[in-house]
């Protein structure tokens, strides 16, 4: 059974080297054993030793001379050593996820996205290089219209138009991904102080954002069905917040949709006190074009729709957008520009020639076929280990899965990690860090996994 001691060995040597050096026990200058002799001392293997002195290297406290060694640095007391509460919370919340992810997993279940094979097939690959080699010979060397490559938009708003969300291409605003347009809107809605409604649990970038913008969230439980209408209902009462940020389908990252009667009360509480909504809705080329958006039963009055083809084509490819009425984006392009001067309309025509040639098309059609026939096969795979799957949307990429409360969450992840398994810990997913209620996040493509599957009836054993 995993238990919270639970810790590589580089971790343990890397944590007790940072007290020694920030109490000045290795003051500034002093050279640290050389990796043969620290390793015969503490026990250790060599290249424990080497990943021990790197992390010091990646987080400032030494230096690598070479021939020489490794050196404690002097480390600055002033200002700039010591970032702003919000910015320490802001950068916490995606800490242990960015560590696990700069190290080399064999088994990535905890990824957000699906394996690079899925994503970039013979048929696409083809294109690219084309792409690439002839440079769109056409393209003009200037930045191009902060709105974004004007014939994309115009296909978007054809896109929206098959989800029943009506608009002109002057509504639609193209984005570096979806992660840029949340990005915008929360430096355009909101200021410090600020209230806000977030999915909990929710998609954990978002709560990096807005900690760094100084607002309040407020979470709101999610359900199998859509958020908890009666505590949304609730939160808007007591505190009346600016906006709610949700995802509608294939939530991130329990993996559930909304239905239609929530959908249509939830609009309905969101206009009673003044609730902007802001939907994103990354995976909605995977999803039947009649899910019951929010955006398409409120026509864009009090709902900004947010989606990008970075999840469903490639995340070298960053093309997102912002739908919503047109003095919203109006204002939301002044801000991309000022901040951006403009996306790259090099890349937004690579997507829309995907998109108009049929690749496209063609493309979301296998990764469909890819989830519809390994869904079922990975919940059962997950299930018979002994943990809780919660019921999931077969069109996403996730199942929410919950672990026996006997297990630290934490420490699971970690001893996965030895084991070269990336897991996603449940409580980043908190808005607040919950620590009560103790889940990972699977991604579909690896749940079946026999390494994973393995490791995880081991453990929980």
């Amino acid at each position: 059974m995993v238990t919270a001691s639970s810790k590589t060995k580089a971790e343990s040597l890397t944590e007790r080297l940072l007290r020694e050096i920030e109490d000045e026990t290795l003051p500034p200058g002093t050279r640290l054993r050389s990796v043969r002799d620290a390793a015969r001392k503490e026990g250790l293997g060599i290249n424990t030793v080497i990943e021990a002195y790197n992390r010091l290297v990646a987080r400032g406290y030494a230096e690598s001379r070479p021939g020489s060694g490794y050196y404690v640095r002097s480390i600055s007391r002033g200002w700039a050593s010591a970032p702003a509460p919000h910015v320490t919370a802001a950068v916490d919340v995606v800490s242990l996820l960015r560590e696990q992810l700069e190290q080399h997993y064999e088994v990535r279940v905890g990824d957000g996205r699906p394996p690079a094979s899925w994503m970039v097939g013979p048929e696409l690959s083809q294109h690219l290089k084309r792409a690439r080699s002839e440079g769109l010979s056409d393209i003009e060397h200037g930045y191009g219209t902060p709105w974004g490559y004007q014939p994309l938009r115009e296909t978007v708003a054809r896109l929206l138009a098959e989800r029943s969300i009506q608009v002109h291409s002057r509504q639609v605003l193209l984005t570096q991904g979806a992660n840029h347009g949340l990005d915008l809107i929360v430096r355009h809605l909101l200021e410090p102080g600020d209230r806000v409604l977030v999915d909990s649990p929710g998609y954990y970038p978002l709560f990096g954002k807005l900690k760094l913008a100084k607002v309040e969230m407020l979470g709101v439980p999610r359900q199998s069905d859509g958020p908890d209408l009666d505590a949304l209902q609730a939160l808007l009462k007591a505190h009346r917040p600016k906006a709610f940020f949700t995802q509608s389908h294939a939530h991130n990252p329990t993996g559930s949709s909304i239905s239609l009667p929530k959908a249509h009360k939830l609009l309905q509480l969101a206009a009673e006190y003044g609730c902007l909504v802001i939907e994103d809705d990354p995976f909605a080329d995977l999803l039947p074009p009649s899910s019951p958006r929010l955006a398409a039963l409120d026509q864009l009055d009090h709902v900004l729709y947010v989606s990008s083809f970075s999840k469903t084509l490639s995340a070298g490819l960053r093309v997102g957008y912002i739908a919503g009425a047109p003095d919203r984006i109006a204002a939301l392009c002044d801000l991309k520009m000022v901040t951006l001067v403009s996306t790259s309309d090099f890349v937004e025509r690579v997507v829309h020639q995907l998109i108009s040639g049929g690749q496209y098309r063609r493309h979301i059609n296998r990764i469909k076929n890819r989830l519809a026939e390994m869904h079922t096969p990975a919940f059962k795979a997950l299930s018979r280990t002994g943990v809780r799957v919660h019921a999931a949307d077969p069109s996403g990429y996730y199942l929410w899965t919950e672990l026996p409360n006997r297990v630290d969450e934490i420490a699971l992840v970690r001893e996965a990690a030895g084991h070269g398994i990336f897991l996603a810990p449940g409580s980043v997913f908190y808005p607040h860090r919950r620590s009560d209620y103790p889940a990972i996040r699977v991604n579909v493509a690896y749940a079946a996994d026999p390494r994973f599957l393995k490791f995880l009836t081991n453990t929980l054993r």
